[in-house]
C-alpha cells in the first residue's frame, strides 16, 4: 500500500499525459505531489524527506517546463532525484556508524557489517545508473531530443504542444510533430513501467542476496525464577 502511495504522482502523471499531454501532466504531478505531502502532514504529523524532495524538484523542473514550454526540463527530474538519493546513501558511509540501508532494515534483519556496506553501495550504483538510463532514453533511446530539434528547425516554433500536432501543423511538419510526440510518449512509458521494473528487479536481487547472509537470531535462554535453578539441580541429583 505504501508503495502505491509513493508512486501516486507518477501514476497520475502517466494518466494525465495520455489524456492531455505533457504540460497538463506536469501540472497534475505537481498537484499530486503537494497533496501527498499535505496528507502525510495531516495524517501523521510529519512529512517524509523523499516526498519533500520530489515536490521541490517538480516545482523547479516542472515549473521550467511550463514556463518555457519545453518538456526536456521535467524529463531531467527523475535523474536528479536518483542522483540525490545516491548521494544520501553514499553519505551514510561517512556519517554515523552504520550505512543508511542498515539503519532502515537493521531492526528487522541481522547480517554482517560487510553485507550492509555492499548493499548500500549497490543502492548508490543503482541510483546513479537509473539516472543515466533515464537521460539515455530522453536523448538517445526514445529519439525524443533529436525529433524535437528537427521539429523546431522545420517549423521555426520553439514552443510546441506535441499533444496537439494536428491543430498546429500540416504536411511534412505535421509528420515531424507526430514523430516527436511518439518519442515523448515512449519516455513517459519508460518513466512509469521501465523505471518501476528496474526498481523491482533490483529490490528482488537485493532480497535474494540478503537472504543468503542473514544471521539467525540467538535462541533465547529460559529464565528460571530465583531458586528454581538450585531446585532443579537437587531434583536431578535425587533422580540419580
Amino acid at each position: 500500500m505504501k508503495f502505491l502511495f509513493d508512486v501516486f504522482p507518477v501514476i497520475l502523471f502517466f494518466a494525465a499525459y495520455k489524456l492531455q499531454g505533457i504540460y497538463a501532466a506536469t501540472v497534475v504531478a505537481i498537484g499530486a505531489s503537494a497533496l501527498q505531502v499535505a496528507w502525510m502532514r495531516w495524517r501523521h504529523g510529519r512529512t517524509e524527506r523523499m516526498h519533500l524532495v520530489t515536490l521541490g524538484l517538480l516545482l523547479l523542473f516542472g515549473g521550467m517546463t511550463l514556463a518555457l514550454r519545453d518538456p526536456t526540463f521535467v524529463m531531467w527530474k527523475p535523474s536528479i532525484v536518483n542522483w540525490l538519493f545516491a548521494l544520501v546513501f553514499l553519505g551514510g558511509h561517512f556519517i554515523g556508524d552504520k550505512p543508511l540501508v542498515q539503519r532502515l532494515m537493521g531492526h528487522a534483519v541481522t547480517a554482517p557489517a560487510v553485507v550492509w556496506r555492499r548493499l548500500s553501495l549497490a543502492w548508490v550504483t543503482f541510483f546513479v545508473v537509473s539516472g543515466l538510463v533515464n537521460l539515455y532514453v530522453v536523448y538517445i533511446g526514445s529519439g525524443f531530443y533529436e525529433a524535437k530539434e528537427a521539429l523546431i528547425a522545420a517549423s521555426g516554433v520553439p514552443e510546441v504542444d506535441l499533444a496537439a500536432c494536428a491543430e498546429q501543423f500540416s504536411g511534412s511538419v505535421l509528420g515531424l510533430c507526430e514523430h516527436a510526440h511518439a518519442a515523448e510518449s515512449a519516455w513517459v512509458d519508460f518513466k512509469l513501467f521501465g523505471m518501476m521494473g528496474m526498481t523491482l528487479v533490483f529490490v528482488l536481487g537485493q532480497a535474494f542476496y540478503l537472504a543468503r547472509h542473514i544471521e539467525p537470531l540467538p535462541e533465547a535462554q529460559p529464565v528460571l525464577p530465583t531458586g528454581a535453578e538450585d531446585a532443579a539441580q537437587e531434583a536431578d541429583a535425587g533422580g540419580r
